[in-house]
């Protein structure tokens, strides 16, 4: 199995920080600048499409398993 490169997600980490102090301080709304929201869009775009890669590969796997099958006849034992 390939390693991945580890994601960067200090923007989501960010965005969960401010929402909190906002959350704590009783704002009515949290403002994002321009690039923030691009960082932000870009991070989550990133963990979405590696939780998706993730998802279909563990799939693959379970389609692909090795089972042995096992046959078994029942004839009544006749003598």
């Amino acid at each position: 199995m390939q390693t991945k490169d580890p994601i960067n997600t200090f923007p989501i980490q960010q965005f969960i920080q401010q929402t909190k102090t906002a959350d704590s301080s009783n704002q009515k709304e949290v403002r994002l600048d321009l690039q923030t929201a691009k960082n932000l869009s870009y991070c989550l775009g990133i963990v979405l499409a590696r939780l998706a890669g993730d998802y279909e590969d563990l799939l693959a796997k379970s389609n692909s398993s090795d089972e042995e099958v096992i046959s078994i006849s029942v004839d009544g034992g006749g003598l």
